[in-house]
């Protein structure tokens, strides 16, 4: 599901997603290397961090070694609230 803007996507219950990834060098087996994935996910299934590690395990030619992961919420509903006015200059 996609949101129209990043604070619908909060609203909605979606926080900042990041994953480093090691990854197998498909020439050299023995040598790791990092990948950084961010987007917007839901805790605690993590649908979209699951669905890039899934096209990653069948597109992608380097085998995954690693995924360490953090999520954060940055605004939820109790910390929003709508303000009815307006300022007025001049």
């Amino acid at each position: 599901m996609r949101f129209s803007s990043d604070i619908e996507c909060q609203l909605s219950g979606y926080g900042l997603t990041t994953a480093h990834i090691l990854y197998h060098i498909p020439d050299f087996e023995s040598v790791l290397q990092t990948y950084v994935w961010q987007d917007y996910d839901r805790a605690p299934d993590f649908p979209e961090m699951r669905r890039f590690l899934d096209f990653w395990a069948s597109e992608l030619d380097g085998p995954l070694h690693s995924v360490r992961y953090t999520h954060r919420r940055l605004i939820g509903p109790q910390e929003w609230r709508q303000i009815n006015g307006e300022f007025k200059i001049h």
